[in-house]
């Protein structure tokens, strides 16, 4: 399946870290969040990609253009620098990127519409945000997907965040606090899988959330798949730096393509 990834946000809450980059390339460890998110769509077997851009959208394709794997990889030099051996391969050589300008300050449904006729040929195709990281088994959504044979599937998580549900009485007295991620309040996780349908639900001018969704939800063809293992979304400077301690500290759940037990799954 092809993967569509939107990439055109301004990523106004990650200022504070990188004012210059767009939000898809800033870095977790030594690699975009972009790249990670690539890298975990291609371990389950799905490597064509269709990048929706808008801000500062030439870095991203200079990106891609001038990537170079020494740098990000493990070599060996030798021959006074003549001589370099990889020990290690980004196994992107099988990549199929496509670079669409989907509008400076298009939203997300302008942006899938824009893209529409490089998925024209696929029943169904992925699509992600670009700054949610997941271990999702990504097989068994689709494999859901596939049973519930509705227009629309998108990934239910519990939200990761450190807020507290307060409850008072009439008096204004604390009655009660529950954490927000021990409550049964679950996200959208932005993992989604489409079918061609999905472009009948929406309308010019409006966004992917909530209107079509609630057209899809009332005709039964709107599909939630609970998961809770690991998810995060890098939305501000604090969860970048949670994100970037995470790979520091070689606890990375969403690097699946670095378990050596885990081979990868053509789905």
């Amino acid at each position: 399946m092809k993967v569509v990834l939107f990439c055109g946000g301004l990523g106004m809450r990650l200022r504070e870290d990188e004012e210059s980059l767009p939000k898809p390339l800033v870095k977790i460890g030594n690699m975009p969040i972009l790249r990670h998110v690539m890298k975990y769509y291609a371990h389950f077997g799905h490597r064509e990609f269709i990048l929706c851009l808008g801000y500062k959208a030439e870095l991203i394709k200079q990106h891609f253009l001038n990537h170079n794997e020494l740098i990000v990889n493990d070599f060996v030099l030798s021959n006074g620098g003549r001589d370099v051996e990889l020990l290690d391969h980004d196994d992107t050589n099988d990549w199929k990127i496509t670079f669409v300008d989907t509008g400076l300050y298009s939203n997300i449904a302008q942006r899938l519409k824009a893209v529409r006729r490089h998925v024209a040929g696929d029943e169904m195709f992925l699509a992600n945000y670009s700054d949610g990281l997941c271990d999702l088994p990504l097989r068994e959504m689709i494999r859901f997907a596939q049973k519930q044979d509705t227009i629309a599937t998108f990934l239910c998580v519990k939200p990761n965040l450190s807020y507290h549900f307060i409850s008072t009485n009439g008096n204004g007295t604390v009655s009660d606090i529950t954490d927000i991620q021990g409550s049964y309040i679950r996200i959208n996780g932005g993992f989604y899988i489409f079918k061609q349908g999905i472009f009948d639900y929406m309308k010019d001018g409006e966004e992917l959330l909530p209107v079509p969704f609630q057209r899809l939800a009332k005709n039964n063809q709107l599909s939630a798949y609970h998961y809770d293992g690991f998810w995060a979304s890098m939305d501000t400077f604090k969860d970048k730096q949670l994100l970037e301690e995470m790979h520091t500290r070689d606890h990375a759940p969403w690097e699946v393509w670095k378990n050596i037990q885990a081979a990868p799954l053509n789905a």
